[in-house]
């Protein structure tokens, strides 16, 4: 799709600074910054943990982090499912198959060439601070996304073929420039108009983290932030869906997940997720801890570097130019063995990876003719490497046409314990078909620093696939690459393909579910063919949360769905607080003793590697 053109808004950055106390709603009952304490012995300053408020508290762990609390600019997996909790969306999806249902929207209707799509919205709904909500925040948000760069960051692409977004009355008339196959998944949070059009200055520098609560029409308000320490939410007692069950939601943040699963045998945290199967088995048959295994979302690739270059084709970075060659991709796809990595790193928690989207969503998932698969073959790999002119010496090793050895550079993250042990098994596999490896292992910043310098050649790769599929299939056309070098885009691995794009538009306007599935599998088949992203595999959500605290609270989909990372709020707005609880939130199991010191186990570096998204559609892939 087109994208937006630019108009920025003439405000003056200190006055968003001098007016950011607006983005929040009267402090009185909800839980600020916490206060720095210094104890004399250390002189060392250690951030405490906030107090809660009274009621329940349901304590999260996570070794995430947050690139932005700003809905238009967060591109990663955490704080987009913190947006989802703090605000409502037009349509949402049901927790039971993913099908869309109401949110802001109670109902809608299309003309009968489908350019019109007018949206009832919801009355008698109000922002926290008191203020109703109404189609002009509606309207407001949008339009700010068709016309802004910066607040097109995270969702533009669901914008991008908006002609026009009207108001008339209790409804949002939005015009399109073609039809649109999205309409009923625009992943975009809504934000107040009142407070956003006259409180912030410059949206590509705002992170709506400078005051306590956010002002917000989700299950949850969000009353604190220490980066890298804690994220607080209190719930919304006037959600027209209902009060969430638990009054806070505490997120607190360890350097690992090792120190999360700790933390939840000693009741310090109530729920952890991203396990590795060591830390999944060690947790079954604990006493007070349910474990769960479910189908995943996301999947987990390696990404390989074709030549970083802009959108208007400007060329930079300093990836190996022998991927831009097919065959030596499809060599490296040929020369890893799959089926030892959902056997060895997942411990069978997995599946083989085949297309682009996940199994879980069985009408856009694609694989391969096993006759023509990519499976586990060194010697189709060597005669690839050979017809592409990259000869073996008597090491063993691969030399280019220009003489130079063929090494490439893997790119994996800290947070991802699957990326070192990958990486082992793929140095080995490479060195078998005479490609020399190197590894870095890095933080989250640096990765994605890195990725978007294009200063790597192959790097892996993970992205949680939203219900509808079109952001993680966007994030691969020409149009997203950066605009200029260097800077921040959705991708990470540069694609631009001619074919490919022509079927993304072709899939986006097509409303009949059967046809746009087929052109869908079409585009992971080029992508697939083509070895520019390799599927490494699909792993199962691997969860666990306390039975003594949490009593009940609902999948999505269901019933094989996971808990986190739902395209909705349903985990956390239905969780039930269980029998044995207690009904303080200072009880040991929250881990929210006021005066708790936070920092001395959280040392999590901050990053700005999109986590893996939904997307934009991800999260917006969410991405992690």
């Amino acid at each position: 799709m087109p994208t937006p053109t630019t108009r920025r808004r003439a405000f003056a950055l200190a006055a968003a600074l001098a007016g950011a106390a607006a983005l929040s709603a009267p402090a009185a009952s909800a839980a600020g910054r916490a206060d720095i304490a210094r104890p004399a012995s250390s002189g060392v300053h250690l951030q405490q943990a906030p107090s809660a408020s009274g009621g329940k508290t349901l304590t999260v762990a996570t070794n995430g982090s947050i690139d932005s609390l700003s809905p238009f600019l967060a591109h990663r997996a955490l704080p987009t499912a913190v947006h989802r909790l703090m605000y409502d969306f037009l349509t949402n999806y049901d927790a039971k198959d993913d099908h869309p249902i109401d949110a802001l929207a109670t109902k809608w209707t299309t003309s009968p060439d489908k350019l019109t799509w007018t949206f009832t919205i919801r009355d008698g709904m109000k922002w926290s601070d008191g203020r109703p909500v109404t189609a002009e925040d509606v309207a407001w948000t949008y339009n700010l996304m068709m016309t802004d760069d910066d607040a097109a960051t995270a969702n533009g692409n669901f914008v991008a073929n908006f002609a026009k977004v009207a108001v008339d009355g209790a409804n949002v008339v939005i015009t399109l420039k073609q039809a649109q196959s999205t309409m009923l998944a625009l992943d975009i949070p809504v934000v107040p108009k009142h407070v956003w059009e006259s409180h912030v200055a410059d949206i590509g520098k705002f992170n709506n983290d400078a005051q306590f609560p956010v002002v917000g029409d989700g299950p949850f308000i969000l009353t604190g932030y220490q980066k890298d320490q804690y994220l607080t939410l209190d719930a919304n007692p006037n959600y027209w869906r209902g009060k969430p069950g638990f009054d806070h939601l505490t997120f607190k943040f360890y350097k690992d997940a090792d120190a999360e699963v700790e933390a939840l045998k000693k009741g310090e945290v109530d729920f952890v997720y991203g396990l590795t199967p060591a830390q999944y088995d060690s947790l079954k048959g604990q006493a007070n801890i349910t474990t769960d295994k479910a189908l995943g979302k996301r999947f987990y690739a390696l990404a390989i570097n074709p030549g970083a270059t802009t959108k208007d084709g400007q060329a930079f970075g300093d990836g190996n130019p022998a991927l831009k060659n097919q065959q030596v991709r499809q060599a490296l796809m040929y020369a890893i063995d799959t089926k030892v990595l959902v056997t060895k790193t997942l411990g069978g928690y997995g599946t083989v990876g085949t297309g682009y989207i996940p199994p879980i969503f069985a009408t856009y998932h694609w694989d391969p003719d096993p006759a023509t698969a990519y499976s586990y073959n060194p010697d189709k790999a060597n005669q690839l490497l050979d017809a592409a002119g990259y000869k073996k010496g008597s090491d063993g090793m691969r030399t280019g046409p220009d003489g130079k050895p063929l090494t490439l550079r893997i790119l994996g993250e800290t947070n991802r314990p699957d990326d070192t042990q990958n990486a082992a098994y793929l140095t080995e596999w490479l060195k078998a078909v005479g490609i020399g490896a190197t590894t870095s292992i890095v933080d989250q910043g640096k990765l994605g620093d890195t990725e978007t310098a294009g200063t790597f050649d192959l790097a892996f790769d993970s992205w949680t696939v939203n219900p509808d599929p079109d952001y993680v299939l966007s994030i691969q056309t020409c149009d997203e690459r950066p605009k200029t070098p260097g800077k921040s885009f959705a991708g990470d691995d540069f694609i631009c393909d001619k074919d490919y794009d022509a079927l993304y538009q072709k899939q986006i306007t097509e409303y009949d579910q059967a046809a746009r599935a087929a052109d869908v599998k079409q585009m992971e088949q080029r992508l697939y063919s083509d070895a520019y992203i390799n599927i490494l595999y699909n792993a199962n959500s691997l969860e666990a949360y306390r039975s003594d605290v949490i009593g009940s609270w609902e999948k999505q989909p269901q019933p094989e769905g996971a808990y986190w990372g739902q395209d909705g709020y349903w985990s956390f707005w239905s969780a039930k607080p269980a029998e044995s609880a207690s009904s303080s939130s200072s009880s040991s199991n929250t881990g929210l003793v006021v005066g708790i010191v936070v920092a001395a186990v959280v040392i999590l570096g901050g990053g700005g590697v999109f986590l893996l998204r939904r997307r934009r559609t991800q999260t917006a892939e969410e991405r992690e």
